[in-house]
C-alpha cells in the first residue's frame, strides 16, 4: 500500500510503498477514503525535520541532554549507532482521516466490517491507504455526511475542545484570532452556540470567508483591531478570546489581553508565543488556558491505545465524543466544511500538496487527500532480488524497534546472516529497516514469514506481550527462534513456550547477552574450579521510566522486573553455573504517584549450589553514574566489573586491571553463537532450563514483593522446568 512518509534526517517527504499494517489488539483496520492535511501542525513538522542537526538540537535541548548522557554511559559508538538508527527512520504524517472498516480485532465490539468511520490520532489516522486505529479513536460517520467531511473530524474536535474551555454562554462576545482551518471551524462552532463573533487574520481572503461562514465582524490585522473590537463589544471588551493562530510571535496573546474585558477568558489553541504580558493580565484578572488538542483522553495511552474509556457520567466530553459531537453538527448543517476545502490531491500526488504548504503562498486552507479504494493492495513488498541472497542462515524479522535497528541487526549483518523477510505492526519500520539492511521482502504478517521455507531463523523484536505467542508459533513450525527478552510475561505463557521448544526441531534462544561479554567471561574464569559458593552484588542504575511508558503497562510490557531484571539474573546464573531456587525482594514505597515502586528494588536470590546474589535495581539515581556494577566474592578472590567497560581481578593480594576500548555487553558474541546454532545445528547457547529459571525468577520476585516474604521458584504449584544446569 502507499503512505506519506517523512525522513527524519533530511526532512524529505515521499509517497512510499509499505506493507499493510497488522491488526493489533483493540484496533480496527480502515481502508482510507479521504484524509485531511493539518496545515499548521504538518508544516511545523516539515520545517523541523528539514533543519540541520544543529537546528534540531536547538529546538529539542531535552533530546541533546539524553544523547550526552548516553555517550557518558554507553560510549560514543553505541550512541552514534542508536542516534543514526533513529534519524534514518521515517515518520508517518497525518492524524485526521475517514474510511471503511475492513477488519476488527476480537476485543472490539462496537464496529463491524463495512462501517463508515472517522479516525483520529498521530501515528494512527495517517495519510495511508490502510490504517490501524485504536477503538477510542474511531467514530461512526453519520449517514448524511461524506468521507471528505468525515476527514475533518479530528480538526473539528480540536476546535470544539477550545470552545469548551472558553465556556461560552448565549449572547457572549468572543474574538477569534487566526482564521485558518481551526479558526474558521471555531467561528461556526461559536455561532452555533449563540455567541457574537469577531474574527481577526492577516489574510483578507480568510477574513471574507469568516464573514461568509457567520462571523458578525472580521477584519485584517493591518487595521485598528483593538479599537474595532472595543467598539464592537460596546466598550466593554470581549468576554472571551480564542487564539487559533500559528506563529511564534507573542502578538496574538498581547492582543488578546488588550481586547478582553475584566475577568475575561483567553484560550490558546494554536501554536503561539506564550510570553504572558503580566501587567495587562493582572490588571484585568484574566484567565488563560492552553487547550490540549482534542479533549480528555489525549496523550493518555490507557485511553488512546488500550481502549479504556472514561465513565460517561464523569467525563462527558472525551476526544472520541468531541469528534462525534462535531460530526453531528456537520450532519445537522450547523457546520459547513465544504468552503474550507481549498485543494484536493490524490494520494499519489501528496508531495505537491506539501510543496504548497511549504511555500509562502497563503492560498491554501483545507487540503484533502483522496484514495483509490478499488485498487488491489499487495501484502508483501519486494525490496531486492531474492535470488541474490546465497547465505545459509536466512533471517525473518518480526518487529523493528530502535534496539533491533541500532544493535541487533548490525551484529547479524556482520555475522553473515542473510536478511530474507521483515514484518512490523505498522509496516513503516519494515520498509525502512528492510531497505537499509537489504532484506529481500517486507511482508504484512507472521504467517508469511512462517510459510517461507528458506527462513531458518526467526528473530522476535516486538513488544513484550507478543513474545511468547510469536515464539510458540515459530517453534511449532520448526523454526529456530531468537527472542529479545523477556521470554514470557507469566507462568502459563512460559510453560507453553518451553513445551513448544521441547517438542520443536528448532532451537530457542533469548537475548540475555551479558553472559557473552568478554569481561563477564573473564570474571567467571577467575573463579574456575571453585568448590565454595559465590556472593554477588549487582548494582543497576537504570534511570526513571515514566509510569505511562508501555514497558510499565502490566499487559503490554510486564514492568521492568520482568523486562530488564531478567538480564541480571541470567548473568548471575551463568557465573554460578547454578539455577536459582528462591527469591526475596523489597521495593521503595513512595507517595509520588509518578514513581513506580518496583523501579527501585532490592532482590536476594539463592542458587542451588549455595551461592547468593543481591540485585540493587535503583531507578532514582543520577544518570551520570555508570549503569551497572558487579562485584563477585568467593574463595578469597574478588572480581569487580564496571559497566562492561573495565574490570579488576583481586587474587593473591594483587590487582589485575582490564579496560576495553569501548563498552561490550556481549551482543556481538551472542549473535555469533546464534549464527553457529543455526548453521551447524549446535545446541542453543543457553539451555531451556536456564531460560525457564531466569524468566520464572522474575515472576517470583513480583510475588515476593506482593507477599512480603521469600518465595521459592517452584512455589504455588508451579514446577521449574529442568533441574540440572546446562540441561
Amino acid at each position: 500500500m502507499k503512505q506519506v512518509l517523512q525522513n527524519q534526517r533530511s526532512g524529505d517527504l515521499s509517497v512510499v510503498e509499505v506493507p499493510i499494517p497488522t491488526l493489533q489488539r483493540g484496533r480496527v483496520l480502515v481502508r482510507t477514503v479521504a484524509s485531511l492535511i493539518s496545515v499548521g501542525t504538518e508544516r511545523m513538522s516539515l520545517e523541523l525535520a528539514q533543519r540541520s542537526l544543529v537546528g534540531k538540537a536547538i529546538e529539542r535541548p531535552d533530546l541533546v541532554k539524553q544523547v550526552v548522557q548516553k555517550v557518558q554511559r554507553e560510549g560514543l559508538v553505541s550512541t552514534v549507532n542508536a542516534v543514526s538508527a533513529r534519524l534514518d527512520s521515517t515518520k508517518a504524517l497525518g492524524y485526521s482521516a475517514a474510511g471503511v472498516v475492513v477488519d476488527v480485532s476480537s476485543e472490539v465490539n462496537e464496529f463491524r466490517v463495512g462501517d463508515r468511520v472517522a479516525c483520529a490520532g498521530a501515528g494512527f489516522a495517517a495519510h495511508a491507504e490502510v490504517i490501524s486505529v485504536p477503538r477510542n479513536l474511531c467514530v461512526r460517520l453519520p449517514e448524511s455526511i461524506d468521507f471528505e467531511a468525515g476527514a475533518f473530524g479530528t480538526l473539528g474536535a480540536i476546535a470544539l475542545q477550545g470552545v469548551r474551555l472558553i465556556e461560552p454562554s448565549l449572547g457572549e462576545a468572543v474574538v477569534v484570532i487566526g482564521l485558518g482551518l481551526l479558526g474558521q471551524i471555531t467561528v461556526q462552532l461559536l455561532k452555533a452556540n449563540g455567541c457574537r463573533v469577531f474574527g481577526v487574520d492577516l489574510n483578507p481572503a480568510r477574513v471574507k470567508l469568516a464573514r461568509d461562514l457567520g462571523a458578525d465582524v472580521a477584519v485584517t490585522t493591518g487595521s485598528d483591531v483593538k479599537g474595532a473590537i472595543i467598539e464592537w463589544s460596546r466598550g466593554r471588551g470581549a468576554d472571551a478570546v480564542l487564539i487559533a493562530a500559528a506563529t511564534s510571535s507573542n502578538e496574538p496573546l498581547e492582543l488578546a489581553g488588550e481586547v478582553s474585558r475584566r475577568k475575561g477568558r483567553v484560550v490558546a489553541v494554536g501554536l503561539v508565543g506564550l510570553d504572558v504580558p503580566r501587567q495587562i493580565f493582572y490588571e484585568r484578572e484574566l484567565t488563560l488556558k492552553i487547550s490540549m488538542s482534542y479533549g480528555p483522553g489525549r496523550y493518555d495511552p490507557e485511553y488512546e491505545e488500550h481502549g479504556h474509556d472514561y465513565p460517561f457520567a464523569y467525563v462527558r466530553w472525551t476526544e472520541n465524543r468531541n469528534i462525534e459531537a462535531f460530526l453531528d453538527l456537520v450532519a445537522g448543517k450547523q457546520i459547513n466544511v465544504e468552503p474550507l476545502i481549498s485543494h484536493r490531491f490524490p494520494l499519489e500526488h501528496a508531495e505537491r500538496a506539501y510543496e504548497l504548504i511549504g511555500s509562502d503562498s497563503t492560498s491554501y486552507l483545507g487540503i484533502i487527500l483522496s484514495y483509490d479504494t478499488k485498487k488491489e493492495l499487495h501484502r508483501s513488498l519486494e525490496l531486492r532480488n531474492i535470488a541474490a541472497a546465497g547465505n545459509s542462515v536466512k533471517l525473518g524479522l518480526i518487529g523493528a524497534g530502535n534496539y533491533v535497528r541500532s544493535t541487533l541487526l548490525p551484529h547479524f549483518k556482520s555475522a553473515g546472516v542473510g536478511f530474507q523477510s521483515i514484518t512490523s505492526a505498522s509496516g513503516i519500520s519494515a520498509q525502512d529497516v528492510g531497505k537499509k539492511f537489504g532484506f529481500a521482502k517486507a511482508v504484512a504478517s507472521l504467517e508469511e514469514i512462517l510459510l517461507d521455507e528458506e527462513i531458518n531463523l526467526v528473530v522476535i523484536g516486538t513488544r513484550h506481550d507478543t513474545h511468547a505467542q510469536l515464539a510458540i508459533r515459530a517453534l511449532q513450525d520448526g523454526k529456530n527462534v531468537f527472542v529479545e527478552k523477556p521470554l514470557a510475561l507469566n507462568d502459563e505463557e512460559l510453560d507453553s513456550v518451553i513445551e513448544a521448544a521441547t517438542n520443536s526441531s528448532g532451537r530457542l534462544m533469548v537475548g540475555f547477552n551479558r553472559r557473552f561479554s568478554p569481561l563477564a567471561l573473564a570474571g567467571k574464569e577467575v573463579f574456575a574450579g571453585r568448590a565454595d559458593p559465590l556472593s554477588i552484588l549487582y548494582r543497576v542504575n537504570p534511570g526513571r521510566l515514566p509510569r505511562e511508558h508501555w514497558v510499565q503497562d502490566s499487559i503490554e510490557g510486564g514492568g521492568r522486573i520482568i523486562g530488564e531484571v531478567c538480564h541480571f539474573i541470567d548473568l548471575m546464573q551463568f557465573l554460578t553455573e547454578s539455577l536459582p531456587e528462591s527469591v526475596f525482594a523489597e521495593c521503595i514505597s513512595s507517595r509520588n504517584h509518578q514513581l513506580v515502586d518496583e523501579d527501585s528494588v532490592f532482590i536476594t536470590l539463592r542458587f542451588a549450589d549455595g551461592s547468593t546474589g543481591c540485585i540493587a535495581y535503583l531507578a532514582e539515581g543520577d544518570t551520570s553514574l555508570s549503569k551497572e556494577r558487579i562485584e563477585i566474592f568467593g574463595e578469597g578472590k574478588s572480581f569487580v566489573l564496571d559497566d562492561f567497560r573495565s574490570a579488576v581481578a583481586y587474587t593473591s593480594g594483587r590487582q589485575r586491571k582490564t579496560k576495553l576500548r569501548r563498552q561490550d555487553k556481549g551482543q556481538t558474541e551472542e549473535v555469533r553463537k546464534v549464527f553457529q546454532m543455526v548453521l551447524d545445528g549446535a545446541p542453543a547457547p543457553i539451555s531451556l532450563a536456564e531460560l525457564a529459571a531466569t524468566t520464572r525468577a522474575t515472576f517470583r520476585i513480583r510475588d515476593s514483593l506482593r507477599l512480603r516474604q521469600p518465595v521459592r521458584l517452584d512455589q504455588y504449584g508451579i514446577s521449574s522446568q529442568g533441574t540440572e544446569f546446562g540441561e
